[in-house]
């Protein structure tokens, strides 16, 4: 049998077994139960009632939060010449174009996202099998392919992020940092959720938000109710 550590029995005893949560609640629960010696992330998990394999049920979307992610990205910008001025002035970590796309084609992929522009898409479409199992595929939808390039640089760098229902129906991403003080994890999660809202399929019957569970790295899930998000 497994030995529960200390601080492991001490976050159990802070969980009230069965209990739903108010998003506040949750917000400062999760950092009383986190004992990582790292500054861990802080994740939420969203089931929502829709059935991914039909398009017109199918919910992806970008969010800006309010206090960011609290995580370094590191951002390539595959783009003209003309353009790199802009791109490195705007904190991109890497610039380019044909050589990032030879490494790429060689199995680099040591960045969080891809930032391009609609003319150079038939050479980074070529990409597709490396990037787009990992999540890196650019996607005009996501606005990572835009003539707008510092700008979008400037909104990823800021905490945009870029999210998409799973096949089983859940939508995860991380909304901060353990270090974050309770009101700004609220204020991300809110965010997120009220992004969620908007995006609900006209195809989506019954109950669209089924639960939310607030969680840090190796931490225990915290079920929030979804209707104390207004609060």
């Amino acid at each position: 049998m497994a030995r529960i550590t200390k601080n492991k029995k001490l976050a159990l005893e802070k969980l009230e077994p069965g209990k739903v949560y108010t998003l506040k609640e949750a917000a400062s629960l999760v950092k009383d139960i986190t004992f990582t010696k790292f500054d861990a992330s802080v994740d939420v998990d969203i089931r929502l009632g829709v059935d991914p394999r039909k398009a017109n049920q199918m919910v992806r979307g970008v969010v800006t939060l309010p206090h960011g992610t609290g995580k370094e990205v590191k951002v390539l910008a595959l783009v003209t010449p003309e353009k790199e001025a802009e791109a490195k002035e705007a904190g991109a970590d890497f610039v380019g174009l044909d050589e990032y796309i030879e490494k790429i084609k060689g199995g680099w992929t040591d960045v969080d996202v891809v930032i391009t522009m609609p003319p150079v898409m038939g050479k980074v479409g070529a990409l597709g099998r490396v990037l787009g199992p990992r999540g890196l595929m650019p996607n005009p939808k996501s606005g990572t392919v835009t003539m707008e390039v510092g700008k979008a640089i400037k909104e990823v760098k800021a905490g945009k992020i870029d999210f998409k229902v799973d096949k089983y129906g859940i939508v995860h991403t991380s909304v901060g940092k353990v270090s974050f003080d309770a009101d700004a994890i609220h204020e991300n999660v809110k965010e997120f959720v009220n992004t969620i809202n908007k995006l609900k399929p006209a195809a989506a019957k019954g109950t669209y938000i089924k639960s939310i569970y607030l969680s840090s790295t190796m931490s225990a899930g915290i079920q929030v109710e979804p209707k104390s998000i207004a609060d």
